[in-house]
């Protein structure tokens, strides 16, 4: 399949085109959105550390061994 080259000047004004049709979130948004993940973030690791200490105290407790 042949691929068309586009002239740089043509690329960027394309771009531009393109970034303009984007909506763009407030900054209120992106606020919300970035505490949201931070919250998530800290619940996966609280879960996953949780789960970690779980596992490894049934181990012990079957093998006998570990600390």
């Amino acid at each position: 399949m042949a691929s068309k080259t586009t002239n740089p000047f043509v690329f960027l004004q394309q771009v531009r085109t393109e970034t303009s049709k984007v909506t763009w979130p407030t900054r209120r948004e992106t606020l919300i959105s970035s505490i949201m993940v931070l919250i998530f973030a800290c619940l996966a690791a609280i879960f996953f550390f949780l789960s970690d200490q779980i596992i490894s105290w049934v181990v012990e407790f079957i093998l006998g061994i570990g600390r």
